[in-house]
């Protein structure tokens, strides 16, 4: 009898010739199809991680909330970022009830100001809700007109008021202008200073950490040389140095390329040589040693094996180094070393908070502070859940 005819006379197992699963394969089945078939990818399987975490996953949906709303920050902004009313107007109050105390689905705006009664003892205005007219208020409705996507004509607004009188949900600032919409359009020139620096800081870091981990030998040890002046030099005086070469008088635009470029120069060194300890420890690994006795080309060896590998900590570099610059230019923003006008920043809208006396007399000028700690608990938050999810330990 041959082999074949040996394999041949092996019965089947039942499921094979048709019939019924044999004893145990059912308790298998429902753990096969919760878990798969065992071919995710490196991605499901983060994904998968990531999920259960529930804070990464609300840093999630906040950075999608941050972008979408940067994007678009003059559909969300209610107001005329640039328009002046009267200056440190306190914030106005939403209610749903219409002026005569009755419950409305549509919610009314009233604003703080004098009720015209006074303290019977110091004989002082008192100050409330203002109840004789109030704004009422609703969803997709007409504004100042903008271009949406910088290009589409528009004047639609998620929200505002109805009848086109000004609403201050955060109050004004010194110049009676909105600060929740001037922190909405702020948003986009934060959030595309730092993703602009950590871009650059990232594909100069990697590189720079990638090449020289990899070559070693001479090169290695004065990047590394370099590397360490850059990171053992004051950065706070030096990015007041460099930003005050810019004159005062030079276009926002160009003030502005100039900002990301200091902070890009003074950011990446930090990821490279978190890139070139990982580069050190792959160099080593077998398959990178049988690609170079194939004779595999450095470039193809840094790009298809090393870089994937490292890919996953600059990943989460990236996520963890945006609020570090949005906590940066919110600095020199405060100092006027970042954003100058008309530009709008929440650095900048924060010089307005200079001085004890008016913090004390207006506390809603520090409302541009909450649009910094959402951003930076939001891309804090995505880091540590994908630092988790990532990490296959």
């Amino acid at each position: 009898m041959t082999d074949l005819d040996t394999r041949s006379s092996i019965p089947l197992p039942a499921d094979a010739a048709g019939g019924p699963m044999p004893t145990g394969a059912e308790d298998a089945a429902p753990v096969l199809t919760r878990y798969g078939s065992g071919n995710e990818g490196y991605a499901t399987l983060v994904w998968r991680r990531f999920r259960r975490s529930s804070m990464g996953m609300i840093g999630l949906v906040l950075v999608v909330l941050l972008l979408v709303v940067s994007v678009f920050a003059d559909f969300f902004a209610p107001m005329d970022p640039k328009a002046a009313n009267l200056p440190f107007a306190p914030p106005d109050v939403i209610a749903f009830e219409d002026p005569d105390g009755n419950f409305s689905l549509i919610p009314y705006v009233y604003p703080i100001g004098d009720t015209g009664e006074f303290d019977p003892i110091t004989f002082q205005p008192l100050t409330g809700l203002v109840k004789d007219n109030p704004t009422p208020t609703g969803f997709f409705v007409s504004g100042y007109s903008y271009h949406l996507l910088w290009f589409i004509p528009a004047n639609i607004h998620f929200f505002g008021s109805v009848d086109g009188r000004p609403i201050q949900l955060l109050g004004t600032d010194k110049f009676g202008r909105d600060i929740l919409s001037r922190g909405i359009i702020g948003s986009r020139i934060s959030l595309m200073i730092a993703l602009a620096v950590v871009t650059i800081t990232t594909i100069v870091g990697t590189l720079v950490g990638i090449s020289s981990g990899y070559i070693g030998g001479r090169l290695d040890a004065w990047v590394q040389r370099f590397v360490e002046f850059v990171l053992a030099f004051p950065q706070l005086p030096l990015y007041l140095a460099l930003t005050s070469l810019i004159p005062v008088t030079a276009p926002s635009n160009i003030f502005l390329s100039f900002v990301i470029f200091v902070m890009a120069v003074l950011g990446w060194a930090q990821l490279s040589r978190e890139v070139r300890s990982k580069t050190l420890a792959l160099a080593r690994i077998d398959y990178v040693r049988a690609a170079i006795a194939v004779g595999a080309t450095d470039s193809r060896i840094i790009t298809r094996h090393i870089l994937p590998n490292v890919l996953s900590h600059v990943i989460v570099a990236v996520t963890l180094a945006v609020p570090s610059v949005v906590l940066l230019e919110s600095f020199l923003g405060f100092l006027g070393f970042a954003v100058k006008p008309p530009l709008i920043s929440w650095g900048l809208m924060l010089q307005d908070t200079g001085t004890f006396s008016v913090i004390g007399s207006y506390p809603w000028i520090l409302s541009p502070v909450v649009f910094v700690l959402i951003t930076v608990f939001a891309f804090n938050a995505l880091g540590d859940g994908l630092r988790d999810a990532i990490d296959p330990y």
